[in-house]
């Protein structure tokens, strides 16, 4: 089924396009939310009135996507990640963590429109990040991923006592502070007590 893009679908196309998609997906999907519309002579007949209005709106997308362009091309980030002792990382720098640092920095990117090499970063070094921009436009940005220093503590000499066990020199210098307490009452027997008042 024919229909025309009445607003920007990223799957699809652009406003102003005309598309063959199934029956189901038009009359379930597109119509409803007003994203299509019916492939008639009359509907035709309304883009086309419209057609000056909507290439106008294109080349501004085309012109802020190369100024945007130029600016992504100067931009270098780095990124700190904690990482082991041979730089490969405890987990992998994706789309969505450089979207996030290029939100950060004032770019407000989606994540699907970030293309890494493979399905992400995993070990300490430079590498490139390709960004998909309006039409065959895009940009690549030098990603610097960094290790960040762990923090990690000299094992002491005596190993700490587990949690919910008590450690035998505790529980064996409580038993004699015990028998200490209890030792000088046993000493007096009742009949040497009531003597000596």
């Amino acid at each position: 089924m024919k229909v025309i893009l009445n607003k920007d679908l990223a799957t699809l196309g652009e406003e102003g396009d005309v598309k063959e998609v199934a029956k189901g997906y038009a009359r379930n999907y597109l119509f409803p939310r007003g994203i299509a519309l019916p492939y008639t002579p009359r509907m035709i007949k309304q883009v086309e009135g419209r057609r000056a209005e909507i290439e106008a709106r294109k080349e501004q997308k085309r012109l802020d996507a190369r100024s945007l362009k130029e600016k992504l091309d100067a931009f270098e980030m780095s990124i700190t990640m904690p990482a082991g002792a041979n730089g490969k990382l405890y987990g992998a720098v994706t789309n969505q963590t450089i979207a996030d640092e290029l939100l950060k920095s004032g770019f407000q990117i989606e994540r699907k429109r970030i293309d890494l090499a493979g399905n992400g970063f995993k070990n300490v070094g430079k590498y490139k990040a390709v960004i998909k921009l309006y039409e065959n436009q895009s940009a690549e940005i030098s990603v610097t991923i960094i290790a960040q220093e762990i923090k990690t503590e000299t094992p002491s000499s005596k190993p700490a006592p587990r949690r919910g066990r008590k450690d035998d020199s505790q529980q064996a210098a409580r038993r004699e502070g015990q028998k200490e307490q209890k030792a000088p009452a046993s000493e007096d027997t009742p009949a040497e007590q009531a003597a000596e008042n």
